[in-house]
């Protein structure tokens, strides 16, 4: 067909298609799957895709899987937007191995700690690095001030001085913004 997009089928857009799930799972599955997709850029409904792709990984996971464990943790309704093909695996998997779809996310969202772990520990680094970024920031500061007290503030040499500072300045707000955002990651 000469219509068709290239290597599309109505299957493959069909997998692709959002849908609507609810699942009950623990407040700490729940901030993991935040934390994660609002820290590192990613939307939920991918996240959901890659913890949950692996069918033969999500079959050994619900091997493991012990519900009476399960069932003492306490939980709340959550509601994701996901693939239709991700929904459908879950489906599988459940059916295949008589293990609840909650129980199957609550674990596959525990393979994230390691993510998250890892994170907490750039975030350390990075909020050292930032005060580097600002005792720098503060050092072209003062060399503007030096330049202009030597040259004239309309002196072009100090211009483009002030330029520069003003964009270390942007870049410096946005490292502080980031690292503010990334506070969740301490209390995790």
């Amino acid at each position: 067909m000469k219509n068709q997009l290239p290597g599309s089928t109505m299957f493959e857009l069909r997998g692709k298609q959002s849908v609507r799930a609810t699942f009950k799972l623990s407040q700490k599955a729940i901030d993991a799957i935040g934390l994660v997709a609002i820290h590192m850029g990613i939307k939920q409904k991918s996240l959901f895709d890659h913890i949950i792709e692996d069918l033969d990984a999500l079959g050994s996971l619900a091997k493991t899987i012990q519900i009476k464990q399960f069932k003492k943790i306490p939980r709340r309704q959550k509601t994701f937007v996901l693939n239709r093909r991700t929904i459908e695996a879950l489906e599988t998997i459940s059916q295949a191995y008589g293990t609840p779809r909650d129980a199957l996310v609550e674990y596959s969202v525990k393979k994230l700690g390691s993510i998250i772990s890892a994170e907490k520990l750039r975030h350390k680094d990075r909020k050292i690095l930032q005060k580097e970024v600002v005792a720098h920031f503060y050092q072209g500061r003062l060399l503007y001030k030096k330049s202009v007290a030597v040259l004239g503030e309309n002196d072009p040499f100090c211009k483009r001085i002030e330029k520069a500072i003003f964009a270390c300045q942007k870049s410096e707000e946005a490292l502080s913004e980031f690292i503010e955002k990334s506070k969740v990651l301490e209390n995790f």
